[in-house]
């Protein structure tokens, strides 16, 4: 969890790019969370972003 969302953002992409999955960028109580989009079951409302490596 970060408490800063400029580095949340700058390592949900950094990791969408070298594992090459799409990451979502979510919020929950009191921070921001990463993880792959295909394990994320969380509140769709808490969704700050998905990074998809392969979009242009």
């Amino acid at each position: 969890m970060s408490q800063n969302l400029t580095l949340a953002q700058d390592h949900a992409w950094n990791l969408a790019k070298t594992l090459m999955v799409c990451i979502t960028l979510f919020e929950s109580d009191g921070g921001y969370g990463v993880l792959p989009s295909d394990e994320f079951d969380g509140d769709p409302a808490s969704v700050i972003h998905e990074y998809d490596p392969y979009a242009r």
